[in-house]
C-alpha cells in the first residue's frame, strides 16, 4: 500500500528539489509536493497545505519546508504519522539573520534577483558542485520560482515561530537529516533538533551541503525508506 507523503520545498525551490526522492521511493509512496509560493507567512503556508493534504499523511520538509512542517505539527498533529526534517532548524531567526534577509529583499526590489540567487549557490551546494550541471539546475529552479515568491518566502521565514520549546511534544517517528557540508543549517542544528524529539533518528548525508535531495539523493532515499518503515 502506498503511503501518502507530503513534501515541502525550501526557499526558491520547486518540485525539482524532490524529484529524485520521489523517483527513488516510487514503489511505496503517493507523493504530493505542496505549493509554498503563494503565502508570506509560515502559518498560512501550513494552513494551505493542510487544506489539500490527505486526512492522514507522512510529512517531509527541507529548509523552509522544515519550518512549515513544524507548523503543520502545531496546527494538526493528529494528521501526521511520520515527520522528516531535512537541512533545517527549530530555532527562530536571530536579528542579525533577519537583517541579512531584509538586505536580500531590498536587492531583489532593486532588480538584482539573478545576483542574489547566484550568490546563494555557494551556500546551497557543496563547493565541488559549483560550475556543474547540478549548479545550473539549482540556478534554473530559483529563476523559475522568481523574485516575487522570493520576497514572500523570505518575509515568512524571518517571522517564523521558535519551535525549540515544542520539540518535546513530537511523538511520532522522526527523521532528522542534514548534509554533512551544510553551512546554512549545519549539523549541530540537526543534532539540537534530534536531541529534543523522543523518536528522532539523526542521519548525515555525505557529499552534500544544503540540498542533499539534489546533490546526493541516494542516501536520502535510503534514510527515508527506513523512516517510512518505522
Amino acid at each position: 500500500m502506498y503511503q501518502p507523503l507530503v513534501l515541502l520545498p525550501g526557499l526558491i525551490c520547486d518540485q525539482r528539489l524532490w524529484r529524485d526522492v520521489i523517483d527513488g521511493l516510487a514503489d511505496r509512496i503517493a507523493p504530493m509536493v505542496a505549493d509554498l509560493r503563494l503565502d508570506d507567512s509560515i502559518v498560512s503556508m501550513a494552513k494551505r497545505t493542510l487544506a489539500v493534504a490527505p486526512p492522514r499523511f507522512t510529512l517531509a520538509g527541507l529548509s523552509m519546508g522544515g519550518y512549515v512542517a513544524l507548523e503543520i505539527i502545531r496546527q494538526a498533529p493528529h494528521r501526521v504519522t511520520h515527520l522528516a526534517l531535512l537541512d533545517t532548524s527549530a530555532r527562530a531567526d536571530t536579528e542579525e539573520r533577519r537583517e541579512t534577509r531584509r538586505k536580500g529583499i531590498e536587492m531583489v526590489r532593486q532588480g538584482k534577483f539573478i545576483g542574489v540567487s547566484k550568490g546563494l549557490l555557494g551556500n546551497l551546494i557543496a563547493p565541488h558542485h559549483l560550475g556543474t550541471p547540478l549548479a545550473a539546475e539549482v540556478q534554473a529552479m530559483s529563476e523559475r520560482v522568481g523574485e516575487a515568491v522570493y520576497i514572500r518566502q523570505q518575509q515568512a521565514i524571518m517571522n517564523r515561530a521558535d519551535s525549540l520549546p515544542t520539540l518535546g511534544e513530537i511523538a511520532i517517528p522522526t527523521l532528522v537529516g542534514v548534509g554533512a557540508l551544510d553551512k546554512m543549517t549545519p549539523p549541530e542544528l540537526a543534532e539540537e533538533m534530534a536531541s529534543g524529539i523522543s523518536e528522532a533518528e539523526l542521519v548525515q548525508f555525505p557529499d552534500a551541503a544544503h540540498l542533499p535531495t539534489m546533490e546526493n539523493p541516494g542516501p536520502v532515499v535510503a534514510a527515508m525508506r527506513s523512516w517510512l518503515a518505522r
